[in-house]
């Protein structure tokens, strides 16, 4: 982002050859770098700007959506923290507030709340079993920490494929 100092995005290719907790956390980061390059060199107006109405779906939006995705399959299903009943950009009166409230949203202070969140989730997986069970509050299922992971890279790989085609709407730019 224009308006953001922080350092120049490197996206690294996973390895071909690694073994498994390696080679999904690579994946990982790697759609994790691929996001905020979509994002990389725009205006706040421009990660505000919707794809075409009515969805509501916006580069600022997926940041948001994915800063809630990493918080809570991180922090609340792999930890166990207790994080509330709603979260930083939704309730229950705005079911979808990540993505319906960019209007006056800091799109600076919302991209370092996800930079938080990845790097809380990366140090959560740091030297953990990919076997490790967390457990769904509310539904009760089980699921593994390798589940979780392969959530999230398809989780990043769906919306990326968002990114992409916003991107490009916004000014052009494509790429992978």
């Amino acid at each position: 982002m224009t308006d953001n100092p922080a350092p120049a995005i490197t996206r690294t290719n996973p390895p071909f050859a690694s073994d498994e907790a390696t080679m999904l956390t690579s994946w990982l980061d790697f759609h994790r770098a691929t996001l905020a390059l979509k994002c990389d060199g725009l205006t706040p107006d421009q990660l505000r700007e919707r794809s075409c109405p009515p969805s509501p779906m916006s580069l600022l939006g997926l940041v948001r959506h994915m800063a809630e995705v990493e918080r809570h399959w991180f922090r609340r299903y792999l930890n166990g923290e207790d994080l509330g009943p709603t979260s930083r950009y939704w309730s229950e009166a705005y079911p979808d507030g990540d993505f319906d409230l960019v209007e006056d949203a800091d799109p600076v202070a919302d991209t370092a709340a996800w930079q938080e969140d990845v790097a809380y989730a990366r140090a959560a997986v740091k030297d953990v079993p990919l076997d490790t069970v967390a457990k769904l509050p509310r539904r009760g299922d089980e699921v593994t920490l390798r589940w979780i992971l392969v959530h999230m890279i398809e989780e990043y790989a769906r919306h990326n494929g968002h990114a992409d085609l916003l991107r490009e709407r916004i000014d052009g730019a494509t790429g992978e």
